[in-house]
């Protein structure tokens, strides 16, 4: 099973939700899961220090002939028994055939495993736009936010899902969204100060909070 977690505009939560959801997968369901970085925003997330080593980038800057994910497979590090991350790499990542051919083939290999890709912000012409349209089930992570589900509207490409990050204040609700966009919202995760002492303090990978993982189980 691969997931590609994208936004359509920026601080709408994806990194944290991609990377909850991947930890989620792995306690609910005990197969190995794998997140893979586009945004580079996962290691702070995790409370992780970055990879030095190669990542996403690497493997689509390879030689033409080769499979780019299996190079990205190969950068694969493990963060805690059965939960791995593909980094993102130091240098930039290139889009078009090649992050269409990476996305699905992380997914071709994923039998038996899972994999959570943080696609980050996609805007056209982007590396994240390809990827997503190379992904064969997606989740847009949006705010109950006018401008980002105006955004999300005008791209050429439709997630299959929502998780709505439940903003308090907001006139939109998740049955707006829904008729808006014409999808399902599958999950919506609060706003909780308890997610964003976590994520503050680096504890994500080592304590997930109880509400996200619960507000996730629906997601995938």
């Amino acid at each position: 099973m691969l997931i590609t977690c994208w936004s359509a505009k920026g601080g709408s939560g994806t990194t944290t939700i991609a990377a909850a959801l991947a930890l989620s997968l792995a306690d609910d369901t005990g197969e190995e899961v794998t997140l893979v970085d586009l945004a580079g925003d996962l290691p702070a997330a995790l409370g992780m220090s970055e990879p030095s080593g190669p990542g996403v980038s690497d493997a689509l800057a390879a030689h033409p002939s080769a499979d780019p994910a299996a190079e990205a497979r190969r950068a694969r590090l493990e963060l805690v028994p059965g939960v791995g991350l593909i980094p993102h790499g130091a240098g930039p990542l290139r889009g078009g055939a090649a992050m269409e051919a990476l996305v699905r083939g992380l997914g071709l290999h994923a039998e038996g495993r899972i994999v959570v890709v943080d696609a980050g912000v996609v805007r056209p012409g982007t590396p994240a736009l390809d990827a997503v349209l190379g992904s064969p089930s997606s989740l847009l992570v949006t705010r109950p936010c006018y401008l980002s589900v105006r955004r999300a509207v005008g791209l050429p490409v439709r997630p299959d899902a929502v998780v709505l990050v439940d903003e308090p204040g907001r006139s939109l609700g998740h049955r707006d969204v829904e008729a808006v966009l014409g999808v399902p919202v599958r999950a919506v995760v609060p706003l909780e100060a308890s997610i964003a002492r976590a994520i503050d303090a680096g504890l994500l990978l080592a304590r997930l909070p109880r509400s996200l993982s619960r507000a996730l189980r629906a997601a995938a």
